[in-house]
């Protein structure tokens, strides 16, 4: 129970099925940013905290907090510092669901003797063991899962994969929850909406750096690598030749961008790796629709031993995103982008 209006309605509508529900929610702030995560009220922060304790109590369940705030620092906030150092452009919520939820704390719920981990998310899980994307598809959070087998699908229910928002919004209201009007958390629990930069800046030893062209020539100046992802078109400056320029690639080890064109940016081969599938393997080569961002649509391609084809180009793949493989709305896989051309 992360606080929010989703699963606070997942976990009522599994009480009113008649299920043993138990409400948890998860610690994972670092002490010296719990002042940030009160003011800004993300997921799992100390105001969600308080309103899934709420909801709890109305629902009259069990209700505990599980500290993982050492873990989420380990295997979410290290990695996702570190992957912007060198140049990488990482998604945190990704590896939160990963390593975080659909791993520590699902080892903890089969430990204790629970049948199964209910959330929120919206995806379907299918035949007991298939990922499928959600029916909203606006809302749909299958690319944050891809990681998930089959064995843990066994042990994980989705009750919102099949319901719209306005659907769940209005069961909130008559289950009477106080959270029925709630606004959507933003997408990176521990950084404000818009303010990652001024996170990174503030915690990363960046330094500003020549921004050049594809050929090599100085354009300007960037105010550190770190700062700045494959696709951005501002926060360059003044650069000697008019725009708009994107960047192209992220240089970390020279410190300098490398900007272009928009029509530089497309890209069909992308390199994967840390590739994983549900069912474990699939047959190579196989035919896909692959989405290389959150929300980014779906297209067309062939993936066979690390490398993805793309029946066209693709503006903005950055290393470091998860590229998701999808056959219709079933999930096969997917894995984290090395490079592109």
């Amino acid at each position: 129970m992360s606080g929010g209006v989703d699963s606070s309605v997942a976990a009522a509508l599994l009480q009113a099925q008649g299920h043993e529900v138990v409400g948890v929610t998860l610690q994972q702030w670092p002490r010296d940013d719990g002042e940030e995560s009160a003011r800004h009220g993300g997921c799992c922060s100390l105001n969600a905290v308080e309103d899934a304790r709420r909801v709890a109590s109305l629902l009259d369940i069990p209700y505990y907090c599980w500290n993982l705030e050492a873990e989420f620092g380990e295997r979410v906030i290290e990695p996702f510092h570190r992957d912007y150092l060198e140049g990488r452009t990482p998604n945190p919520c990704v590896r939160c669901n990963a390593f975080v939820r659909f791993d520590l704390m699902l080892s903890r719920v089969v430990e204790l003797g629970f049948e199964k981990l209910a959330t929120g998310h919206y995806a379907r899980i299918v035949n007991g063991s298939e990922l499928h994307t959600a029916v909203d598809d606006a809302k749909d959070q299958s690319y944050m899962l891809y990681h998930l087998d089959r064995d843990r699908l066994a042990r994980i229910v989705f009750p919102l994969g099949g319901m719209t928002k306005g659907e769940v919004r209005e069961h909130a209201r008559e289950f009477a929850l106080p959270v029925a009007n709630k606004a959507e958390s933003q997408e990176i629990c521990f950084i404000p909406r818009g303010e990652t930069s001024r996170y990174l800046a503030e915690r990363l030893p960046v330094r500003s750096g020549a921004v050049v062209d594809a050929v090599g020539r100085q354009l300007g100046t960037h105010r550190g690598t770190a700062l700045y992802t494959v696709g951005q078109r501002s926060g360059f400056g003044d650069l000697s030749k008019a725009g708009p320029w994107y960047v192209l690639r992220v240089d970390a080890p020279a410190n300098r961008l490398v900007v272009g064109r928009k029509e530089e940016l497309g890209v069909r081969d992308i390199v994967l790796r840390d590739v994983t599938f549900v069912d474990g393997s699939v047959p190579e080569p196989v035919r896909c629709e692959a989405r290389l961002r959150y929300h980014s649509p779906a297209i067309a391609g062939v993936y066979s031993a690390g490398r993805l084809s793309l029946d066209e180009p693709f503006f903005g793949a950055a290393p470091g995103q998860a590229a998701v493989l999808y056959s219709g709305s079933k999930v096969l896989g997917g894995g984290m982008i090395a490079s592109a051309s």
